[in-house]
């Protein structure tokens, strides 16, 4: 039964990508364009040749942050939609480190700045879960609203006193504390890496671990945890606070590794992209990092495609959200007991076929 649900969960998203692309298709072919041909520029521009796929690498890295954060956030049946506020405070934390603070430089000043921003993180994902364990406020509203006061305040630094020249901008990290690149010739840093790394250990946490048990426990029934003698409340916050270090260090990285400097726009849509990735990748850190991946080759293709075709890129947008969609649907539709059971006889059949060949 358990393999079956394991199967289950693998063919939700990929059979919500492959209808997204299906209705993506039409779309193209309905309004004149060739969807074979799109496609064709859309996945050469994102893995054509090591230099793009290098670029895919860079944008899937914020994402993987942040849906990581929302993953872990969930499993614990608390809702933290700051993951953007808090990926402008681990980042504005590190533009703060890499300006005033003076005597290192170089790996220990980042290894500084990327911890600063974690434990800055920390406490921005900390205020939601406190509000909602002492004063009972919901932490969606809260964690919302903390992202517009994360946006405005990095807004106040780089058009105030961070400002570099006449425009809005903080100035950029010296070079010896930008993220070292993986391969030479490609934009890949280290920040890559981390986020793999991290990844992995957020997976052998939840699903390896006593604490990692009883923390998925309290987000499938809290009330049965609590009669069990888990501390709730305690491993509530506890999911705030760690899913927001993980954002503040998507910030920080980001800082570090591809923009250098506070800028409008700095950290944009990652947020809520991270909730969108966390659900298609079943809230699993490892689903999370290939649906992170998979967003990253519709961005990076998406204006390769353009040029090769003129399909305007609001349609990589379009199959993005239809992803989201399906995704969405099929998790609820494999819910319901009739299609449970289809979905299981189907998954039995095959591995009764793999035992018998």
């Amino acid at each position: 039964m358990k393999l079956n649900n394991i199967l289950i969960k693998i063919l939700i998203p990929i059979i919500a990508m492959i209808f997204a692309f299906i209705v993506g298709a039409i779309l193209i072919a309905g309004i004149g364009g060739n969807p074979s041909e799109a496609f064709t520029y859309l996945f050469k521009g994102a893995l054509g040749n090591s230099a793009n796929i290098g670029k895919t690498l860079v944008k899937a890295t914020p994402l993987i942050f942040t849906g990581l954060a929302a993953t872990f956030a969930y499993r614990c049946g608390v809702f933290n939609l700051g993951a953007e506020g808090q990926f402008v405070m681990g980042a504005v934390t590190s533009i703060w480190v890499s300006i005033t603070v003076k005597g290192i430089s170089g790996v220990p000043l980042i290894i500084l700045s990327l911890i600063l921003g974690i434990i800055v993180g920390g406490i921005w994902g900390a205020i939601p879960g406190i509000l909602r364990i002492t004063r009972g406020l919901n932490e969606m509203i809260v964690s919302i609203m903390l992202n517009y006061v994360a946006i405005l305040f990095m807004g106040y630094l780089y058009s105030g006193p961070l400002r570099e020249g006449s425009v809005p901008q903080t100035q950029a990290v010296d070079d010896n504390l930008k993220l070292g690149r993986i391969f030479e010739g490609s934009n890949v840093h280290a920040g890559f890496i981390i986020a793999i790394v991290l990844a992995i250990i957020i997976y052998y946490f939840l699903f390896y671990t006593s604490k990692g048990f009883k923390l998925r426990a309290v987000g499938l029934n809290d009330t049965a945890s609590m009669y069990n003698g888990f501390s709730v409340k305690r491993y509530m916050l506890l999911a705030f606070i760690v899913s927001g270090a993980i954002a503040g260090l998507g910030g920080s990285v980001e800082l570090h590794g591809v923009q250098y400097r506070l800028m409008a726009g700095f950290g944009t849509g990652y947020g809520f992209d991270g909730v969108a990735i966390a659900l298609i990748g079943q809230l699993n850190p490892i689903g999370t990092v290939l649906v992170a991946y998979l967003f990253a080759v519709l961005r990076t293709g998406a204006n390769t495609m353009q040029v090769g075709t003129g399909m305007p890129t609001s349609v990589i947008d379009i199959i993005q959200a239809l992803v989201i969609v399906f995704a969405v649907a099929g998790s609820a539709l494999v819910n319901l007991p009739r299609v449970k059971q289809f979905f299981i006889n189907i998954t039995s059949k095959k591995q009764a076929k793999v035992v018998e060949g």
